[in-house]
């Protein structure tokens, strides 16, 4: 009886398929009062720089081309720009992402939601935009990334400074990158941190439970120092990020 219940299901699921009756979501451009789409070509008229440069943006691989989608590629985000190119580039005639958010939420569904949780970059107060971590106009989206795992954590370093380092005694999870242990939009831990407390040192740190309830890691007993907080407080290894004095990471 399972079977068969199970067999007109998934054969309901292949007929709504081929029917093409399962909704999608759809992502159309933004729309400005008044304006219509002239395409990117116009945009190079004043922004050749920018338009030269998107052919290597992530972005770019996101352009829609054809008679139907104007090969819409800059009007995707910045909105139809025909009022913006006869008013000689007025301010106000575009949309400007890097002021509003809201236009790269579109497409980054999840990333807003992020930006909603308890702890997040101060986006949605207006205190830092998408671009001071995103460049959307030419090479990797994220900027410095690249073939290095820790070549991303330059968008970090340009507001987090002191963590970059060069340490004497370097937290080996930095050459894994900022993401290892922080989530960049947004979290619900404190500093952005993927787990909280000791959790988040113990996926690394492996720990040894022996009889009578010790928990050594690294050959020390921690039994009692786990349940006095994180690993970063309580006097033990607050300098998380590298130390220039104790291999044990403290100051």
């Amino acid at each position: 009886m399972a079977g068969a219940a199970l067999g007109v299901s998934l054969a309901l699921v292949l007929g709504l398929v081929a029917c093409g009756t399962l909704s999608r979501t759809v992502v159309a451009p933004p729309t400005i009062p008044g304006a219509t789409f002239v395409g990117s070509a116009a945009c190079a008229d004043c922004h050749e720089q920018i338009v030269q440069g998107f052919r290597t943006a992530t972005h770019a691989n996101l352009q829609a081309r054809g008679a139907n989608a104007l090969e819409v590629g800059c009007e995707s985000c910045h909105g139809p720009g025909s009022l913006h190119s006869e008013s000689g580039g007025e301010p106000g005639t575009i949309l400007n992402p890097k002021q509003d958010p809201l236009t790269c939420y579109q497409c980054h569904l999840a990333t807003r939601a992020a930006f909603q949780l308890p702890y997040h970059h101060p986006v949605p107060e207006g205190r830092l935009s998408c671009q001071d971590c995103h460049d959307p106009h030419q090479g990797p989206a994220v900027k410095g990334a690249g073939t290095s795992l820790v070549s991303g954590d330059e968008a970090c370093f340009e507001c987090h400074n002191a963590q970059r380092g060069p340490h004497v005694f370097e937290h080996e999870a930095l050459r894994e990158g900022c993401t290892t242990c922080h989530q960049p939009h947004g979290a619900v831990n404190a500093k952005l941190l993927t787990q909280r407390n000791a959790s988040l040192c113990l996926k690394c740190h492996i720990a040894e439970r022996q009889t009578g309830g010790r928990v050594l890691i690294g050959g020390f007993d921690h039994s009692a120092l786990l349940s006095q907080g994180t690993c970063w407080s309580a006097g033990c290894h607050e300098a998380v990020h590298g130390s220039q004095v104790n291999s044990s990471l403290r100051y």
